[in-house]
């Protein structure tokens, strides 16, 4: 009941940490594993979702909810047949339902199976007559039958049954922007935006409709809304930038192309008009570097060398420009000869040059490329989607979503052992271990001691705590100079206030007293480890010569070598010490050796199957290693162990979009 709850209350990530106690408690239970299910779908997790799904037919095969979530999960990842397929299944069982109808007939008009769609939304049609959206969703297979007359009359008897539904006006909209209709498009996007101000594909097509009007403050405007809803939109990163451009101003729109280009770096267009706008600012050789990329790119691209030129000259690399200059000339032969042998009539085997010069928005009717577009003349046009398809959305519920909180792609962190350990609102596990729950029974420490891959930074009051313990454990020390738990409780001690030296230099005195204390060789590698990234850290922030570089690399790989000596003494030790192979592999996967990681990360998963961070590891070492699938399982998985970042990155690799790559 309180998952169900969290769920309801859309705290998604939450509601799956208690339905996997349910299962955990009683496995033969379907009904936790359909609601995880939804949890999942709505973190964009179809993946898991699927699987969940499974879990529950094979529990239950008669319950029709799950085919029906099963099946969006499998649109999701573009299993259209898989979709198909299950939607059957619901209509078997139950033929009225209006969902599996409704899902069914935009999976034919995604197939392009038009007649199966129309028959489709007519059964539909025949079960509720007045459902508004069976008449919306005709529309567009109306205009993908190219009858736009027809779409304009169901998109119309859409909105007489719903006046109150966005995808309504947003599709009545992109087909008055098709008609040329520009003043009735706006009006229909800004009530589509009226109605649902978060979907910031109505405020883009708005947009482009003022654009078509002349109106570039009003787009830009519609731009900026759009970017406030979603931050990483592709088209709407480039228009805006475009426009930005044509309005003067130069630097902000140099920030827009920066990000598309992060984001595709194949996008020649951009890099064009970026080296457009770096010559305004007087940045010349990050104009020629750009105007060097696209004419690698399209050598015979005359603006290209145009504008190189320019920025040659005013670099003073005159003997360059004239290269340049000289190119241009050729190129322009050339088209002149082709020109007057078609004229003539005579034939010649030359592929024709365009001539981009003159090839550019402004001399011809349309204002706008499709993204797939790549002709470099139409660098000056507005982007949009290849395929629109704003209206063809599957029954489910989109909120909560953490998925879109975008995170730096990183590993996650080793473990160590600390006194101190971030709090989290959603992974509360308790990493145990028999020895270290022994040790803290025994009250030799001043604290309880936490396993954890999650430090907290200190306070000043806590460092002045651990100084002064350090001098009380010294003073035991005199008092035991062979007990090796007095020197391994003050290297703790050094290691939180971060005296690395101090801390090994403990630690080798307590493996001296006593070898077959796994937890010490444990402890020594995390220690040798932070000490290592602390002086790699500061020899980059100081620059040092290539000869210092070459030793300090040389000493690096020695450290390493005694990181991995210490955690296989563990491993010899303590075989079933789970986070000494998590720490071996990540080691390993920073070195890029990333099969010896997988095989380590293996190893921890079978030991602990529920260490989330070790399925999050590994699921990026599949990406790594450039097995997509097979990582977003594992992402999968880890998310389910409340490795909330996991989502964000399942996003982006499973089904990467025009705006999401």
């Amino acid at each position: 009941m309180i998952a169900r709850h969290a769920l309801y209350y859309e705290d998604y990530v939450l509601s799956i940490q208690y339905f996997n106690q349910v299962i955990g408690a009683k496995p033969y239970l379907y009904q936790p594993y359909f609601y995880r299910s939804l949890a999942k779908l709505n973190l964009e997790d179809f993946t898991g979702a699927e699987q969940d799904c499974d879990s529950v037919l094979r529990r239950n095969p008669f319950f029709v909810d799950a085919y029906q979530v099963r099946g969006l999960a499998r649109i999701r990842q573009h299993d259209i047949h898989g979709g198909i397929d299950d939607y059957k299944k619901v209509l078997e069982m139950a033929p009225e339902n209006v969902g599996a109808w409704r899902n069914i007939a935009l999976c034919y008009l995604e197939n392009k199976q038009f007649d199966l769609a129309y028959g489709a939304l007519k059964r539909l049609l025949t079960v509720r007559p007045k459902y508004a959206l069976a008449y919306l969703f005709r529309g567009d297979v109306d205009l993908q039958v190219k009858d736009t007359a027809q779409a304009y009359i169901d998109y119309n008897r859409a909105l007489e049954l719903s006046p109150f539904e966005p995808m309504a006006y947003g599709a009545r909209g992109r087909l008055y922007l098709q008609q040329n209709k520009f003043i009735k498009a706006e009006e229909d996007f800004t009530q589509a935006t009226h109605l649902d101000n978060q979907n910031e594909q109505y405020l883009v097509n708005r947009a482009l409709a003022r654009y078509h009007q002349d109106n570039f403050r009003g787009a830009m405007s519609d731009y900026d809304l759009a970017l406030s809803i979603a931050p990483y939109s592709f088209i709407a990163h480039y228009n805006r930038g475009l426009l930005r451009a044509h309005v003067g101003d130069t630097n902000r729109a140099i920030e827009d192309f920066d990000f598309v280009l992060k984001v595709d770096p194949s996008e020649m267009m951009a890099t064009f008009n970026r080296g457009q706008l770096r010559n305004d600012i007087g940045n010349y050789r990050g104009a020629v570097d750009d105007y060097t990329q696209v004419i690698l790119k399209y050598p015979k691209f005359k603006a290209g060398y145009h504008f190189r030129a320019q920025a040659y000259r005013k670099l003073g690399l005159n003997k360059l420009a004239a290269k340049d200059e000289d190119t241009l000339l050729r190129l322009n032969l050339d088209s002149y000869q082709v020109s007057q042998q078609s004229k003539s009539g005579v034939r010649k085997k030359t592929t024709t040059v365009k001539d981009a010069s003159h090839d550019t928005a402004e001399n011809r009717s349309d204002k706008t490329r499709k993204r797939s577009n790549r002709d470099i003349a139409n660098y000056r046009k507005l982007m949009i989607a290849d395929e629109e398809s704003n209206t063809r959305k599957y029954e489910s519920s989109v909120r909560g979503r953490v998925q879109n909180k975008n995170v730096q792609i990183q590993l996650e962190p080793s473990f160590v052992l600390t006194y101190y350990e971030k709090d989290s609102e959603v992974r509360n596990d308790v990493h145990f271990d028999k020895e270290l729950d022994d040790m803290n029974r025994s009250r030799a420490l001043p604290v309880l001691l936490h396993l954890t891959n999650q430090e907290k930074a200190l306070s000043a009051e806590q460092v002045k705590k651990h100084f002064d313990l350090i001098n009380t454990h010294s003073t035991r020390i005199v008092e035991a100079p062979k007990n090796a738990m007095a020197y391994f409780i003050r290297a703790l001690d050094f290691y939180v206030v971060q005296d690395f030296d101090e801390a090994l230099n403990d630690l080798d005195k307590a493996v001296a007293c006593d070898s077959s204390l796994y937890l010490v060789y444990f402890t020594r590698a995390v220690v040798r480890m932070k000490q290592l990234e602390s002086k790699l850290a500061l020899a980059r922030v100081d620059g040092e010569t290539e000869q210092a570089l070459r030793i300090q690399r040389q000493q690096t790989a020695v450290d390493y070598e005694l990181v991995m000596k210490d955690l296989k003494q563990v491993m010899a030790i303590a075989p079933n010490f789970a986070y000494s192979y998590y720490n071996m592999a990540n080691l390993q996967a920073k070195l890029k050796d990333f099969k010896a990681a997988m095989i380590n990360y293996n190893e921890a998963i079978r030991l602990e199957p529920r260490l989330g961070v070790a399925y999050f590891n590994r699921g990026l070492t599949h990406i790594f290693l450039g097995e997509t699938q097979a990582g977003v399982q594992d992402l999968s998985l880890a998310g389910q162990h409340g490795v909330v970042s996991a989502y964000n990155i399942i996003k982006r690799y499973a089904q990467p979009g025009e705006d999401d790559k």
